[in-house]
């Protein structure tokens, strides 16, 4: 199908009012199917001051604060507004991003209209109630994630092991790979800097363990920081580097030795120039559908320590570019950092590995699969 023929409404509770790892890759995603012709309008919350320039033309969706994460908000529906523009807009494909009231409504008004239905599954969201102490209310949350998803034509999911959580849980029997990509003049070896180490009090000769992301408990920050006490309760020499901030940011600082060292949010040369002068990756979350941040890191040449779930497990190849512990086993994963310590071989070994994988991605090649998948979708309708 010819792409100038494709008018895609894209749907998502955050598209840059908050930078991360899935904002981003829409964004990149939108410059993507701009640049080929597409026609595409995105609806979700606009805000006075948004994390940085959008790609696209975006419509306002209106939206609610979410209570104790204040700086997220959840789109609450489709006003008239929104429809009219919508009927105007004449798309030929509705894909939604975060699985909120208003994408269950822009599904509804699809399907009513026979439209293409495509969802991008971009966090495991209903994993995230654990970490607020409200795992009985897991599994409310993913029949209402199967009640949106079933009703889409095709979903989209960066990993394979996603995919394969996705078929279990029964989301959907049509499910494709939309892997993601990496900034390699950005994010590379070459970016380290030992002069800015020394600036932060960081010794040459210290292995700095570092986490990247915002800082939120969803994250694995109670993990994080019973590893780095096991490394210190054996003596294992370490620092550790936090690049990110968030409203958990006051937790981890008390949570973690006073030598750790935190340089907040940090974007582009800057974030590059710190992931490249940390020497082990380690990032314990098990919310994340493929992990970026795991990626750019490998793009650095950084072994990785993560947990073997969604995601990283993609990533991750056990004892190649670097090791993989059982969610919650705060034993094995500090034995894996400490091995690092012991050998700064391994270390490089791992690095490279992982540097190799790394090089492959491209983001055009990449984004090219949801082309293909709304063409698939878009003539099923037309059949």
């Amino acid at each position: 199908m010819d792409p100038t023929a494709m008018r895609v409404a894209l749907f998502a509770g955050n598209y840059n009012y908050v930078r991360d790892g899935a904002t981003q890759t829409l964004n990149r995603l939108v410059e993507y199917l701009l640049r080929k012709g597409v026609a595409v309008r995105i609806y979700s919350p606009v805000v006075k001051a948004p994390a940085f320039e959008p790609q696209g033309e975006m419509v306002h969706v209106p939206a609610l604060r979410i209570p104790g994460r204040w700086e997220y908000r959840y789109p609450m529906g489709l006003p008239r507004r929104v429809r009219k523009d919508l009927e105007k807009f004449d798309p030929n494909v509705v894909h939604i991003a975060s699985p909120d009231i208003t994408a269950h409504r822009a599904v509804t008004w699809a399907r009513k209209r026979d439209i293409a239905r495509v969802a991008s599954v971009h966090t495991r969201f209903e994993t995230y109630f654990q970490y607020y102490h409200l795992g009985w209310a897991e599994p409310w949350a993913r029949a209402g994630l199967r009640r949106l998803y079933q009703r889409c034509d095709a979903l989209v999911a960066p990993a394979q092991s996603t995919v394969d959580v996705l078929y279990a849980q029964r989301m959907n029997d049509d499910i494709s790979i939309w892997s993601r990509g990496i900034d390699r003049e950005q994010f590379n070896p070459e970016r380290r800097d030992m002069g800015w180490r020394r600036d932060l009090g960081i010794g040459d000769d210290e292995m700095v363990i570092s986490f990247l992301g915002r800082i939120v408990m969803e994250k694995g920050l109670d993990v994080f920081a019973d590893t780095i006490r096991a490394l210190k309760d054996r003596d294992v020499p370490h620092r550790v580097l936090v690049i990110g901030d968030g409203p958990h940011r006051d937790w981890f600082e008390d949570a973690l030795p006073d030598s750790a060292v935190f340089v907040g949010h940090q974007e582009g040369p800057d974030l590059a120039r710190a992931l490249a002068s940390s020497d082990v990756f380690f990032n314990p979350s098990i919310t994340e559908t493929f992990g970026n941040v795991t990626l750019e890191a490998m793009a650095c040449a950084l072994p990785v320590v993560a947990i073997s779930a969604t995601g990283s497990s993609s990533l991750v190849q056990d004892g190649v570019n670097g090791q993989l512990a059982r969610p919650g086993n705060v034993d094995t994963m500090a034995d894996a950092i400490a091995a690092y310590q012991e050998s700064p071989e391994l270390r490089q070994r791992h690095g490279r590995k992982g540097l190799e994988m790394a090089r492959d991605r491209d983001w055009d090649t990449i984004n090219n699969a949801v082309l293909d998948v709304y063409a698939r979708c878009i003539a099923k309708h037309r059949d």
